[in-house]
């Protein structure tokens, strides 16, 4: 049983048996509430990037392993099926950590799934970085570096509210897709549409680094993600900052002889 006044947005539950609870008009209720979600929020922000520079590290040492080995660099050329294989892999288990619930929330499992997909996309990464030249990498990580630095700074201190752009940022992915499909066919014949695929390729992934890092900052933004989903966070994050390495790489990158 509880006893209230009047004014039932102002007034203090005293419920029998238990500690005090407050209405959200009640000032020190709505003080200790915004205290509440904005430390629950900073944690969920300090485990995604703890997440995401463990996954990075593990990147760096497949991209070093295959820089530096020449004979892993010749067993990638002689088993494109291997290859092939770990890129359908990796898609999979993308679809199951985006797609089920249960896969991105239920520890230990979102972990183990989130650990494969590194390792997995780790070694492709490290693949494509084989055909291009150590210089050519290291400059597109600098260039990485300084580019997802800059983004994220700006994500966290602009006004901009960026977290209903996810349509424009849909239709614009299935458009970069199709216009990669005619770069393709016809990069024999004009071969600048291969450099401005991966151009547009690495702005499109600069926007999606500010929309997902501000879904996961919160705060005053329109949308937001649940602190239940760091693991899923962590990934979206990583995913945007291999792209847009990938895409400099291709478009700036001198292949190997």
């Amino acid at each position: 049983m509880a006893v209230t006044t009047e004014k039932e947005s102002e007034a203090e539950v005293q419920p029998m048996g238990e500690s005090p609870q407050y209405f959200l008009g009640d000032p020190e209720s709505q003080q200790q509430l915004d205290f509440t979600v904005v430390s629950v929020r900073q944690g969920f922000i300090r485990k995604v990037y703890s997440i995401l520079m463990v996954q990075l590290l593990i990147t760096s040492g497949f991209i070093a392993g295959f820089l530096f080995d020449r004979d892993l660099r010749l067993w990638v050329r002689r088993n494109a099926l291997f290859v092939l294989g770990a890129c359908i892999l990796s898609f999979c288990l993308t679809l199951a950590m985006v797609c089920c619930d249960r896969a991105r929330r239920k520890f230990p499992l979102n972990f183990i799934l989130l650990f494969l997909f590194t390792v997995i996309e780790s070694f492709l990464v490290g693949a494509v970085s084989s055909f291009y030249q150590a210089e050519s990498v290291l400059l597109a990580a600098g260039i990485t570096v300084v580019i997802c630095f800059s983004l994220t700074v700006f994500a966290f201190q602009t006004k901009i509210d960026f977290t209903g752009w996810g349509p424009y940022l849909f239709v614009s992915t299935i458009v970069l897709f199709l216009f990669g499909i005619a770069a393709a066919l016809l990069s024999s014949i004009l071969p600048v549409m291969h450099t401005l695929y991966a151009c547009l390729g690495a702005l499109l992934f600069s926007v999606y680094l500010i929309y997902d890092t501000q879904l996961i900052i919160g705060g005053k933004h329109k949308n937001s993600i649940s602190p239940e989903e760091y693991t899923f966070a962590a990934l979206t994050l990583y995913i945007d900052i291999i792209n847009i390495f990938l895409k400099i790489l291709v478009a700036t990158g001198k292949k190997r002889d």
